[in-house]
């Protein structure tokens, strides 16, 4: 079956979800609650353009004022309705989005580290052609690498007054670590959000999840379950990679999230096409990333494509 171009799972169109006995499963150490509780007031940050660092022309602007928080704003205001960007990081990986918003700025992710990044804004010419309206190449060095990871975006766009936000905090209530909000948004997301296998098989090309809508709705596919999740998780000011890749010939969908004292918990939530699947954290906790890697694929196959 054809795949598409752009960075979006295939979804298959007897897609399950399943739910193992993931964190304080059997065999998980308890957690400690013996010192205070965690707080779960929500931590929202907001990109800006700030107008300090702008490039532009007649028809498209590059705000690049905060590329040390990891992010750049894009806004085009020409006449054409098929828009185009592509930003090429220091690792050479091309991440091609879809400019939806005409006439506003919208925020993209430099998930790549520091380095030289290459942003290009589009315009449709005709069928599949494209000419390049604007190029401009930008230094970058971020503060701290957990930046890209913490703030929204275009696909995984939330605000302060989110709903989504909202219901992250609720779930974070009574906990002591981060793994426990991990679970508790987990378990809420599987248990109440049902898989929408028609819109998975109707999906357009650049499709954008929207955290609110899901909540709301109670459905979804693949990128709404990762993006609600991921959103919930960043606005509880824990670093969450939504990243989608190959497994063989099967293409994923995961998380990875940052936890303190134990680093990056690789893979932690994994849709492999089938399936959610939430693995136990003692398991990352306890081995590298390769040896993660490889107990859930064949570690010589997976391979991380795109990072948001």
């Amino acid at each position: 079956r054809h795949r598409p171009r752009h960075p979006f799972p295939s979804e298959s169109s007897g897609a399950h979800r399943h739910l193992l006995s993931g964190c304080g499963g059997s065999g998980s150490p308890e957690a400690d609650h013996s010192g205070p509780k965690r707080d779960s007031t929500p931590q929202v940050l907001t990109p800006t353009a700030d107008g300090a660092v702008v490039y532009q022309n007649d028809v498209a602007a590059v705000d690049a004022s905060n590329t040390s928080q990891g992010y750049v704003m894009v806004n085009y205001n020409g006449s054409c309705e098929k828009i185009k960007l592509q930003i090429t990081g220091p690792d050479q990986n091309c991440y091609t989005y879809l400019i939806t918003e005409h006439g506003n700025y919208t925020a993209f992710p430099l998930t790549a580290g520091n380095g030289s990044y290459s942003i290009q804004v589009m315009e449709n010419i005709g069928g599949d052609s494209y000419v390049l309206s604007l190029e401009q190449t930008v230094d970058v060095q971020i503060e701290n690498e957990f930046l890209p990871f913490l703030y929204p975006n275009q696909y995984v766009d939330f605000k302060a007054d989110s709903n989504a936000v909202k219901k992250g905090s609720e779930l974070a209530e009574d906990t002591w670590t981060d793994l426990e909000v991990v679970q508790n948004i987990y378990n809420f997301v599987i248990k109440n959000i049902s898989y929408d296998e028609e819109k998975a098989q109707n999906v357009s090309y650049g499709y954008l999840p929207n955290v609110d809508d899901t909540l709301a709705s109670g459905t979804g596919i693949c990128f709404d379950y990762a993006a609600l999740m991921t959103a919930m998780l960043r606005s509880q000011n824990i670093p969450t990679k939504l990243e989608v890749g190959y497994s063989g010939d099967t293409y994923h969908a995961w998380i990875s999230t940052y936890v303190d004292d134990k680093g990056w918990v690789d893979n932690i939530i994994e849709f492999d096409g089938d399936s959610w699947q939430i693995m136990d954290p003692t398991l990352g906790a306890n081995n590298d990333s390769k040896s993660v890697k490889k107990y859930v694929g064949d570690g010589s196959h997976y391979v991380v494509k795109y990072t948001y």
